[in-house]
């Protein structure tokens, strides 16, 4: 997967890859040569006290160095820009990929992994670029470079670096094998990690109301104490990497000294040659060094390429048709046409054979007990899911065959699950209405019983909104998101269980209010509360996904028990 994902967003930077290697190369070959001219100096310059050959083959070496320097400069360079941009894509691709997935793919990965894959993991794959551009190019030729450089100084000393080279190369070798699953169990851990801290954040409130914070900070400790855990096994396998490779690289030092001594001593060699060989030697086992680094990083990198790769090549379950209808005939006719919803995996479906039809003009109020499939039922309105069996129809065209602009330019959605936006409460109601102005906002507010309490704020439309609104009451944030849906006029509205904080005086008055607004337009409403749909064209009655009554207020308590006995437990609970 690594590979995969190598190939496919590195490829718009070739020009710098390119550009890189050469650089890369160019530095390569100025490191090599230096250790030659040193060898000159000592050998000729040194030893025939030829001064002026010092000093000239000095110069030399000092522009060697000098052009080293700046191909390295110029190769970090370029190479750290492309591998931020590398980063860039891959983000964006993410993030591009979670936007576009329903409720199910959401709900199998779940938030804390999807942002845990778009930051971190990301964030390792490109470090691993990085030290690629880095050290990956330069450290072969540099080991290839420096065999070659030193067979051509010393072919007698060449069983020395037949022996080192490949004994560090199955030293780290071993050493990283057994970090990679470490590595997997350390992204795992740092999701789950995550997730609980989500979680306690998120439900503070809870949390202290129940005076549970002991609980749930052994939870959080248990958490982290696992991650810690994990990752310093994998520390304990990484720090020994480098004590290896001095260990082998100073005994190779001594070895070289030691046979290059009785070398020279027996005239088959000179002094610069040995310093050469040995400056050599040190590039090569550098080399090897640098791809430790890369070996390092490699492990953790590959387990973070294949999470988000998990991502990546996860196809939506709601996809987009490729030639979407935008223009409807009608006017926002809704049907439901023996219509099923089954979860992935699960034994039986939520919904079954559910037919319907709900028709501009009218109110469509959908009730049943907890877990009866309403939510679920709304939700294939605007392809939140799929239907499974059957089709939802909108103005006549299956909804999976309209194009989803169209088709949501045409929804106001009130969620289950009020969520405001980190902002103002101005900057959340042009959510629904990018260019509302401030009379559009107020007029959706005071329909939706909210200008009261906005008015009364110091900021009014400009009062700050926390993320997910938890300095505001369920009720405000319930208000709120009734009015961004209201702000953008749609031709449907789809309420779910948008009323269920608000008290039974506000509801009144806030479904007065939505007649004279919604007259010409098709109302569907997921409630609990009997008053609160009384008054609807029709009435859909779910039981166990399926319906078991269809009619008015009236209708049904002559036709349905289950609303006969939803009805009176409601009515029994109140005169109590």
């Amino acid at each position: 997967m690594l590979v995969k994902i190598l190939r496919r967003y590195l490829a718009p930077y070739k020009r710098e890859i390119v550009i890189v290697s050469i650089l890369q190369l160019a530095a390569t070959i100025a490191a090599l040569y230096l250790p030659t001219l040193n060898a000159d100096i000592i050998d000729n310059g040194v030893v025939r006290g030829d001064t002026d050959y010092i000093m000239r083959t000095g110069g030399i070496m000092l522009g060697v160095t000098f052009l080293q320097v700046i191909g390295q400069i110029l190769a970090v360079y370029f190479g750290a820009r492309a591998a931020m941009a590398f980063g860039r894509d891959l983000r964006s691709a993410t993030f591009h990929r979670a936007m576009g997935f329903s409720s199910r793919e959401l709900g199998q990965f779940g938030a804390p992994t999807l942002l845990n894959r778009n930051t971190n993991d990301v964030q390792q794959v490109q470090m691993m670029v990085l030290m690629s551009f880095t050290l990956l190019v330069a450290a072969p030729m540099m080991m290839v470079g420096g065999v070659i450089m030193a067979l051509r100084e010393d072919v007698g000393l060449s069983w020395l670096v037949a022996a080192i080279v490949p004994l560090l190369a199955i030293i780290i070798w071993f050493i990283t094998s057994h970090m990679v699953p470490g590595f997997r169990k350390m992204q795992k851990r740092l999701d789950t990690v995550n997730k609980v801290l989500r979680e306690q954040i998120t439900g503070i409130r809870v949390v202290r109301a129940f005076v549970r914070e002991p609980y749930e900070t052994e939870r959080f400790g248990q958490a982290n104490t696992e991650l810690t855990d994990v990752a310093i096994n994998v520390g304990r396998w990484m720090a020994g990497i480098f004590p290896a490779v001095m260990f082998i690289m100073n005994i190779s030092t001594v070895a070289v000294i030691w046979f290059g001594g009785l070398r020279i001593d027996a005239g088959a060699m000179q002094v610069g040659s040995l310093f050469a060989f040995l400056s050599y030697l040190i590039q090569i086992l550098m080399a090897v060094m640098m791809g430790t680094f890369m070996l390092m990083m490699l492990p953790r990198a590959s387990v973070s390429a294949d999470r988000i790769g998990e991502v990546l090549e996860t196809e939506p379950s709601v996809v987009p048709p490729e030639h979407g209808v935008t223009h409807l005939p009608r006017r926002s006719t809704i049907e439901f046409k023996r219509v099923g919803f089954r979860y992935s995996g699960a034994t039986h479906p939520v919904l079954h054979d559910i037919s319907f039809v709900a028709e501009p003009g009218q109110t469509t109020a959908v009730i049943g007990s907890t877990g009866a499939g309403k939510s679920t039922l709304i939700n294939l309105i605007p392809r939140l899911f799929d239907a499974t069996e059957g089709t939802v129809i909108v103005d006549g065209v299956d909804v999976r065959d309209i194009d989803p602009d169209t088709l949501w330019g045409r929804i106001g959605y009130v969620p289950q699950k009020v969520y405001l936006f980190s902002g103002t409460i101005a900057s959340n109601l042009r959510y629904g209405k990018p260019d509302a102005t401030e009379d559009e906002m107020w007029r959706a507010l005071e329909i939706a019983q909210a200008k009261d309490f906005v008015e009364a704020l110091p900021e009014g439309l400009e009062a700050p909104v926390a993320q997910g609104g938890t300095n505001l009451s369920g009720g405000q944030r319930q208000r709120i998101s009734i009015a961004r849906a209201l702000i953008r006029k749609p031709e449907i509205y789809l309420f779910d269980d948008s009323f269920s904080a608000l008290d039974v005086a506000t509801d009144a008055r806030l479904r007065q209010a939505l007649e004279p607004v919604t007259a010409d337009a098709t109302v569907i409403i997921v409630a609990q509360r009997v008053a609160t749909i009384m008054d609807a064209d029709q009435i859909v009655v779910l039981e166990n996904g399926s319906i078991v009554g269809l009619g008015t207020h009236d209708e049904l308590l002559q036709t349905s028990p289950t609303y006969v006995e939803i009805v009176e437990s409601q009515f029994a609970v109140e005169a109590s």
